[in-house]
Parts: C-alpha cells; structure tokens; sequence
C-alpha cells in the first residue's frame, strides 16, 4: 500500500542521553486496512500509526511493530487515544530499531466498529477477533518494509495483552521478514475487576494457542507475571505449554508478582523485562547495545 510518510510529522525537541543521538522522531500517519469481523462483514477503513526513529541512526534499521491490549470496557477502547509506548519505543529506538505502532479498528483515534469482539464469556470465538488484529499488523509490516529505511528482513512484531496474542497469531502466519515474536501478557477474555485471574474460557485459547503452534517456526518470547490479574499464574503456563507441544518453538518467562496487577508488565516495570528482552533479541542477531538495560 502507499501511504504519504508526510502526514502529521512531528520533531520532538528532545535531547537525549547518548550524544550519538539529536532528536527522536516521532511521525503520525494514516493506514488503509481490510480485515473481516467474526461475522464475515467486510471493513475497511483507516487506521492511525504512530512511528519513532532516531534521526541520526545507519539506515537500513529493523521494525518492530508494537500492538496495544484491549481494555474490557468499551468506554475505555474510545478513550485511549493513539498507542505510543513512549518508554518502550524510546527504547527500542535506542537498540537499533524504527517503531511502529498501529491504532487498531475500533479504537481511540483509529475509531470504527469493534471489529475484535469475541462475544460473550460463555461463548467465545477468540480466533477470528485475533485474525482481525493480525490482518491489520500485517498491512503496516508491508507498508513499512517498503521504505527505504527499513531493513526488511529482520521485522519483530510485539504486543502486549490482547496485542501479545496477536503477536503469536501474526507469528503462526509466517509473513515474510517477520523474524520473531515477543507477546507481553498474551491472551484474552479477561476482566480484573469482575473476575481477577479467571479469563472466559480458558480452554479455547490453550486450543487456539495449539494451532498457532503447529505452523509458527520464528523464535518466541513469552512473558507473564504471577500476579495478572487477568489471566492469572497458570493459564499462561497452560497456554505456552500447549504451543509447544504442538511444534511451535518458544520462551517462557514468569516473573515474581510486580506492583497490585503484574499484567501492566509492559507499561509500568520496564527495568524488569529489558535485560531478558535485550538478551533473547541479542541471541536472534539483533545489534542490541550491551547496555540493553537501559
């Protein structure tokens, strides 16, 4: 697809730590995107993605496309604005990379109907709900593999929560220059507020996570807490586990509880997660600095 780079460009005027760095760019523009619901309605539209680079970096440079979760509340999906993962893009950025994140159909900015809904807790159909996320990933991979930028074979696609699992599912698909995968608190159907650690039929996603593993032969990294208050300590483990056995090839890593919900890993405890992620992207090939941490 093409798409002008020039919409909503924006320069942060942002000194930053290293010296070899003048500016982090943060560019805006808009996605054409057709994906189908879980009724086989066609949609398409428009999404936002929000884009940071260092300005200053050897190009050709690695992507990594970073989906947001799905909070339970409709409320909450309209009001979330753009995804930008400020603290993690920074870093990634720091590691070598060009970030890209998507506003999915049916959120924030982006707007559009809920193209992800699964229905309701007692009759789920979680596949189609992460075939709609995944179309919309792999749409803006192919567009940011054409810029020149881009290096494109050593794409990452990452997620957290409901953007985890489309991680793994985007993974199962083994589009061309998507090297790995890393899903930050993958799953779904889950609700802290209404029933903490306790996701609706949890059974449907270990047999979703199944599939996935049969045709997924990228590297995968997996990473939970023991206190996710959506999904808590050991479906995740279930779910992994049932991956793997089915073929697919994987990292699992659980951390000790981190703050009243470990389930905002992603967000709120970045020290705690960078020196695995840094380790496994360094293990792939990636040129991760050996202050990765930071």
């Amino acid at each position: 697809m093409s798409v002008p780079r020039t919409v909503l460009a924006v320069l942060l005027s942002l000194v930053l730590a290293t010296p070899a760095w003048a500016r982090l760019v943060e560019e805006q523009f808009d996605l054409p995107v057709q994906l189908e619901d879980a009724y086989g309605k066609a949609i398409a539209q428009t999404i936002r993605v929000t884009v940071f680079r260092d300005d200053q970096a050897e190009t050709p440079q690695p992507l990594v496309v970073i989906n947001h979760g799905r909070a339970p509340e409709a409320v909450h999906r309209a009001e979330m604005g753009r995804a930008r993962y400020s603290v993690a893009s920074r870093w990634f950025v720091r590691q070598g990379f060009i970030v890209a994140l998507p506003t999915r159909v049916g959120y924030g900015v982006s707007g559009g109907e809920d193209v992800e809904d699964t229905g309701g807790c007692s009759g789920k159909r979680y596949a189609p709900g992460y075939a709609a996320a995944a179309a919309q990933t792999l749409a803006l991979v192919q567009h940011m593999q054409q810029r020149a930028d881009v290096q494109r074979e050593r794409t990452l696609v990452l997620g957290q929560s409901y953007g985890g699992t489309t991680a793994i599912t985007v993974a199962a698909l083994k589009p061309p220059g998507v090297a790995a995968a890393i899903n930050f608190a993958g799953g779904g159907g889950g609700n802290p507020k209404t029933q903490p650690g306790r996701p609706c039929a949890p059974q449907l996603l270990e047999r979703l996570f199944a599939g996935y593993g049969r045709t997924t032969n990228l590297p995968t990294l997996w990473l939970y807490t023991e206190n996710d208050l959506f999904f808590g300590p050991q479906h995740p483990k279930e779910w992994f586990e049932a991956f793997r056995a089915a073929g697919g090839h994987g990292e699992f890593v659980q951390f000790p509880p981190a703050g009243e919900d470990g389930h905002s890993l992603f967000t709120a405890f970045p020290a705690t997660w960078q020196p695995v992620v840094a380790d496994f992207l360094r293990r792939q090939g990636y040129p991760i600095h050996e202050d990765g941490a930071k």
